[in-house]
């Protein structure tokens, strides 16, 4: 059997991680086993369904490097094959016209109710040859759910989900405008498409069963299932955009690298023995759905940084320099316009955890302090700074060639000459060039600022102290 699985979001909203997740584990699944994934947009709610929604989606699936074999499908360009099936369930019987109002439907569900039954269709339409009297003036369709016996799902995470078919409803599977409803395109989807693998949210559970029943009316094999339990927030509630990141782009936006995204939504939820860190080959020949947890799991956002950080020191850093691009471009830098962006990398990702804030501690790279930051001025900028400050300028612009182990050996010098410790010289000077008490060692930091920009600096902070320095302190 060739392995086919698919991805079927609903174009409402932001690609869910949730969602990610589950395209991430039909993708593996699908490449571990030499077969197709399948990228299907589930579009029927045309109220709520928007271009700039499928636009999220395709662009939260690229940049997670999720490619897709066949699609995207979108189910409204597929009517007049629902069509098709409706008329030819009708035809032989599998389904039938509903003629009850939504006034009788809704009397009935209270009656229901109030006898604290399960609300569901009464089958009233199911052996009628002709309307009633009172017949809604435009009839809905039914699917003809059988009445004895069991549906069994022998699900790949579950495990075997009984459902008692008297307790499944009359699925409506025709609206009365003649518009297909979820639960009957998903299956005529999955039968044209040859799904033969469906990994979901377990959400879906109770969709199943009715599912299975249509497609064994269609004299069609049902797919293997897997429904995948559901990702809570830190706090172990629902996830929501107060969570800090629902959506896949969140994490874009707040600095993650979507290696690190695949590789920690690939172990939420699915394990590996003790492993924490896979390549893409490794997740795609180690991922199995049947070691997939049962119960939901929780977002560990420490763990993400973790992670995260970890692929930026490891992975190429003119891979890394490509999303910190995106990042300064955010922030309203021109990413062309400082120090390679490698060097940066190199320089900076051991000291942060996310892109963003490896963009925003190198902003000075790009732009001259406007100010200093008022502690390390404080500390740094007084009147016995402006000599030390006054040497390295000299020095510095003396040398021959602008390399770090040259101007580190400046600095040294100077501190020597002057018969004062290296925090007393490195310090004032990565204040005056940075605007603030952190960047990387000081001698990497000139270094990738360059001679001209270095000296300039210092020269202006030398301007600053001479106007805010207290005389005292000279």
């Amino acid at each position: 059997m060739t392995v086919k699985t698919r991805f079927a979001p609903s174009p409402t909203g932001y690609l869910h991680i949730g969602g990610a997740r589950t395209a991430l584990f039909s993708w593996l699944y699908a490449r571990r086993h030499g077969g197709r994934f399948v990228l299907r947009i589930e579009d029927t709610d045309r109220e709520r369904s928007t271009p700039e929604a499928i636009n999220a989606i395709l662009e939260g699936m690229a940049w997670l490097g999720l490619d897709y074999d066949e699609g995207p499908f979108y189910q409204t360009e597929r009517f007049d094959r629902y069509k098709d099936v409706i008329e030819r369930l009708l035809d032989e019987g599998k389904a039938y016209r509903c003629y009850c109002s939504k006034e009788r439907l809704e009397t009935l569900r209270e009656e229901q109710m109030a006898r604290k039954e399960k609300p569901r269709y009464d089958g009233r339409c199911r052996h009628l040859d002709a309307p009633p009297a009172d017949a809604a003036d435009a009839p809905v369709v039914r699917f003809r759910t059988p009445l004895e016996g069991e549906t069994v799902i022998d699900d790949r995470v579950k495990g075997r989900i009984t459902f008692n078919n008297r307790e499944l409803d009359d699925l409506i599977i025709a609206r009365a405008d003649g518009s297909p409803t979820y639960n009957f395109v998903v299956v005529v989807d999955d039968m044209d498409m040859g799904i033969s693998h469906v990994i979901r949210g377990d959400d879906h559970v109770n969709n199943t069963a009715r599912q299975v029943n249509i497609l064994k009316a269609l004299d069609v094999e049902p797919p293997v299932y897997a429904h995948v339990p559901m990702i809570l927030d830190e706090q172990g509630k629902k996830l929501s955009k107060r969570s800090g990141a629902a959506s896949v782009m969140d994490f874009r936006d707040q600095g993650y690298m979507p290696e690190a995204v695949v590789n920690y939504l690939a172990r939420l939820g699915w394990s590996y023995g003790d492993q924490e860190i896979f390549t893409p080959d490794e997740l795609i020949e180690r991922f199995d759905i049947d070691d997939i947890n049962q119960s939901a799991s929780s977002l560990n956002l420490s763990k993400l940084q973790w992670l995260n950080q970890h692929y930026m020191k490891t992975l190429e850093p003119a891979h890394v320099g490509r999303y910190l691009a995106w990042h300064l471009g955010e922030l309203g830098v021109d990413a062309a316009a400082g120090p390679p962006l490698e060097a940066l990398v190199r320089a900076q990702a051991e000291r942060t955890k996310t892109l963003r804030e490896m963009a925003e501690n190198s902003l000075f790279f790009f732009r001259e302090p406007a100010d200093y930051d008022e502690k390390a001025a404080r500390k740094n900028l007084k009147a016995a700074a402006a000599p030390v400050l006054a040497r390295l300028r000299e020095d510095l612009g003396a040398l021959e060639a602008w390399h770090a182990e040259a101007i580190h050996g400046v600095v040294t010098a100077v501190g020597e000459a002057l018969e004062l410790k290296l925090g007393k010289v490195a310090q004032p000077l990565r204040v005056a060039v940075s605007g603030g008490p952190v960047s990387p060692p000081i001698d990497q930091t000139l270094e990738m600022l360059g001679r001209e920009a270095t000296l300039r600096r210092i020269e202006a902070a030398e301007r600053w102290i001479a106007e805010n320095a207290p005389p005292s302190e000279a």
